[in-house]
Parts: C-alpha cells; sequence; structure tokens
C-alpha cells in the first residue's frame, strides 16, 4: 500500500475499540503476507463507489467501521477463515435465527446479505428469532391479511420490491394499529437495499412515523410512513399492488430520498417480519377469550343470524354465567 492509503488505514483502524484492533491488525499482516496479489488496498472499496448509483461510500464505511457487529464478522474470519486461534474465544451469534418458514417452498426477500445489513439496525429489545408473517407469495395479495400480520406481533419489518426491482422498506419499533392518526417512535426507520444500500433514521422534523388506516371516506386508507399525506416516504395503497415513494428532495421525517424505480409504482412482492417479542396479552385477557361465545368474538355473524332469524341462546346463557361469576 501506498503510504496516502496507509494514512487512511490507520484512521479507519482507530475508530475500533483498543481490545479490537490486534484482531484487526492480524488480519491485515495475514492478507499482506500473500504477496502483491493478496495485498490489502482500497480499490475495492474505490470500485464499489465508482458508479454512485449503485453504492454510497459513506454508508458503506460507517457500516464497516461503526457498527459493532462488523467486529465479529472479522473475529470469525480470524480465528475460522484464517485458522488464528483466539485465546476464550468462543464463536458469536452473528444473525438472528428465521423460524417458522419453510424454506424449502419459498423463496424470500430476505436474504442473508440483507438480514446481515438490517438485523444490526435494530434497536435494543429486538432480539428475537425473527418470524415471517406475511408474504405475497405464501398469503397472496391482500392489504387486510397483511394488515392483520403488521397489528399483532410487535416490531416488524417490512420489506418489498417494486415490478423494476428495487428493494426497500421500513422499520416499525410498535405495533400498527388501526386509526386515523399517525404512530410510532423515533427508533423507525426507512431503508433501501436495492440498487442502494442504506438506511434512513428520523430527523426530528415531525413526528409521521407511522400510519395505517383502512376503510375510511375521509382520509386516507393504507399504509405510510414519513411525510405527509399523499407525500408519504413509503405509501402501500389499501387498494393492494400500488404505492408511491415523494420524498423530493427528502422526505422530512427520515431525510430519504425516492426508494422505488418511479415515483407511483406497482408493487412486485411484499414481506412483514416480526422481529421482536410480540406483546403480551393483558391479565385475564385470554381467560376472557377463551369464555367467549363466537358470537361475541365475531359481530358480522351474529348480525347474520339476527337478520335470519334465529333465536340467539348464548346471551342469556352468558348472562347467568357473569352473575354466578
Amino acid at each position: 500500500m501506498g503510504n496516502s492509503d496507509s494514512v487512511v488505514v490507520q484512521k479507519r483502524m482507530a475508530r475500533f475499540r483498543p481490545e479490537q484492533r490486534s484482531v484487526i491488525d492480524g488480519v491485515f499482516k495475514r492478507l499482506q503476507a500473500g504477496g502483491p496479489g493478496k495485498t490489502l488496498q482500497l480499490e475495492a472499496l474505490q470500485f464499489l463507489s465508482s458508479d454512485p448509483a449503485a453504492c454510497d461510500l459513506s454508508c458503506l464505511e460507517d457500516w464497516v467501521f461503526r457498527v459493532a457487529q462488523v467486529s465479529q464478522y472479522l473475529e470469525v474470519l480470524v480465528a475460522e477463515g484464517l485458522d488464528v486461534s483466539l485465546s476464550g474465544w468462543t464463536a458469536p451469534a452473528l444473525l438472528p435465527p428465521c423460524r417458522d418458514t419453510d424454506w424449502t417452498r419459498l423463496t424470500v426477500l430476505l436474504d442473508v446479505p440483507t438480514l446481515m445489513f438490517l438485523a444490526p439496525q435494530l434497536p435494543d429489545g429486538c432480539s428475537a428469532p425473527w418470524r415471517l408473517v406475511f408474504s405475497t407469495q405464501l398469503h397472496g395479495e391482500s392489504f387486510t391479511k397483511m394488515a392483520a400480520a403488521l397489528q399483532h406481533h410487535g416490531p416488524t419489518l417490512l420489506l418489498l420490491r417494486d415490478s423494476r426491482g428495487h428493494v426497500f422498506g421500513g422499520f416499525a419499533s410498535t405495533a400498527w394499529e388501526h386509526k386515523p392518526q399517525f404512530q410510532g417512535d423515533s427508533r423507525c426507520f426507512l431503508f433501501s437495499v436495492f440498487p442502494t444500500l442504506r438506511v434512513y433514521t428520523a430527523t426530528g422534523y415531525n413526528k409521521h412515523f407511522m400510519y395505517l388506516n383502512q376503510h375510511q371516506q375521509t382520509m386516507p386508507n393504507g399504509l405510510g410512513m414519513g411525510g405527509q399525506h399523499d407525500y408519504f416516504g413509503l405509501w402501500l395503497d389499501s387498494d393492494f399492488g400500488r404505492g408511491h415513494s415523494r420524498a423530493r428532495p427528502k422526505c422530512t421525517t427520515y431525510g430519504n430520498p425516492q426508494l422505488s424505480a418511479d415515483e407511483d409504482f406497482v408493487l412486485d412482492a411484499v414481506e412483514v417480519w416480526a422481529v421482536g417479542k410480540p406483546p403480551a396479552p393483558a391479565e385475564g385477557e385470554e381467560e376472557e377469550e377463551g369464555k367467549r361465545s363466537i358470537l361475541k368474538v365475531n359481530p358480522e355473524v351474529q348480525a347474520m343470524m339476527e337478520l335470519t332469524g334465529k333465536t340467539l341462546h348464548s346471551e342469556g346463557f352468558n348472562e347467568l354465567q357473569e352473575d354466578f361469576d
């Protein structure tokens, strides 16, 4: 490496904690020991950044040198790939497990590189096994099913691909609620996976983090993150299959540019991943739910029974049961 390259590497090395530097330095020495053909150079980063539309160098550097999990990847490279003995070292869990998914019959948007990029961005408390709770490939193109998956599983990751191949999405730090107001908090973020790899966190300009509404005549019906009505950073219409990313020059809530290939896009695939522990039911809620009649649980069934003139015998029984309780 030239002197200028060495200075750059030394500055980047300084970003690691002292106990990590010997490990990283060992990687450099082992690579440089292989001769000119294996000398560690900066051309790789320069190549990746040669096309600004394909890769953002500052984003890549930030991820490589500031995310704590990267040091773990390098430790694994040293210990396993280069067969270097590290005293007291045990292999860490690099990625969260993904459960309840039939990988034999499903091709998902969340591949390993995407998982490696997104997992470290999640806030504390989202270390539970990731679970695929909605997929257009499995559940069809249904906004209602997607909304149900978003509502009942705590923090979720929404990942989608438009018809022109752009992959992007958003992280919701809390379970979604159906209501005509914005919700969520500053832990939410938007992200792009392809063609750019970037996370866009809250700017503090407003609190328009999450929006989910359906069956309303006076308010927009769909799912939105960031921006404002009709100009969301990410929007999926309740008429499933279409959306927009109207973020020019940037989304006010997250600071992201347009995420999709076209401002108004057509959906190709959508996935919802539950990434945290689902909210615990309120005390006694499960027990009460078990006691409730199916007619109580589903008012539509009750209304149909009344329209057909059927007698609702369970009403009197439930009142009697409550008296005994």
